[in-house]
């Protein structure tokens, strides 16, 4: 007889196979099944109440999920820098290629609060300059409001390089004074109206020995993230727009 753990095991390979195989596409059918599958194996039955299964940083395992991925032969995700983060940084056109997405979820000084940030390695794929490595991190924090809910409010964001060694073409593309990506009538009342509706500040003025920007929100946006599935090495979860994340601890 297969024991339970057994079986969990044999569920959670069958998830990452799925996951290679349909290009981390957690709406396909198969990867679904598989997902419910793991489900119904649980073995943490109130994730929210266990501290030391909740926190740890969860790196994304299926496909990310920012709006308007882009086609490409050579990167498997492709999307422009702003849609990496509510269109704050420029260039916001600019093609880049993710590399990986963290989640460090880890707690805060307050009582049951953790960080519960969006963390997204990139490099430029733009032919018209060098290839540079960055991080734009979406700022969250995250509290309990019942055994398997978190309520995730985001907080800012922030833009830096990967390292300091190509920190002066670093400056060059993403300064102040850099140019900006042209946009639309109906683009830029969209992003007037994000700005409006969350009272995020102006971007920061770049720090010129890191390279760092950043902006803040006054008036979080919310949300709802149910916990399906957590264990020592796996944790899934499902969004207010019913989008399922599967994520394997790094640390």
């Amino acid at each position: 007889m297969i024991t339970i753990d057994r079986q969990r095991d044999i569920a959670k390979a069958e998830l990452r196979e799925a996951l290679i195989k349909y290009d981390g596409d957690t709406k396909h059918q198969i990867v679904g099944t598989a997902i419910e599958k793991l489900i119904e194996l649980n073995s943490t039955p109130s994730p929210t109440e266990n501290k030391s299964l909740l926190q740890g940083n969860w790196l994304l395992i299926n496909a990310p999920n920012f709006p308007d991925r882009q086609e490409s032969k050579q990167h498997k995700y492709v999307y422009t820098l702003g849609r990496l983060a509510f269109n704050m940084f420029q260039p916001i056109n600019l093609k880049v290629a993710i590399q990986k997405v963290t989640q460090p979820v880890f707690a805060t000084a307050k009582a049951d609060q953790y960080t519960h940030h969006i963390v997204v390695n990139f490099k430029t794929i733009d032919d018209n300059i060098a290839e540079l490595n960055g991080v734009i991190k979406n700022l969250a924090v995250c509290h309990p409001v019942d055994q398997n809910t978190l309520q995730v409010q985001f907080t800012g964001g922030e833009l830096i390089p990967n390292n300091t060694d190509q920190l002066e073409q670093w400056l060059a593309i993403f300064s102040e004074n850099s140019s900006q990506s042209p946009v639309n009538i109906r683009e830029r009342l969209n992003n007037w109206f994000i700005k409006w509706m969350f009272a995020i500040t102006p971007v920061s003025n770049i720090d010129r020995q890191t390279g760092k920007r950043s902006f803040r929100m006054k008036k979080s946006p919310k949300g709802l993230l149910k916990i399906l599935y957590l264990d020592e090495e796996l944790r899934i979860t499902k969004g207010n727009r019913e989008t399922v994340l599967v994520c394997q601890r790094e640390t």
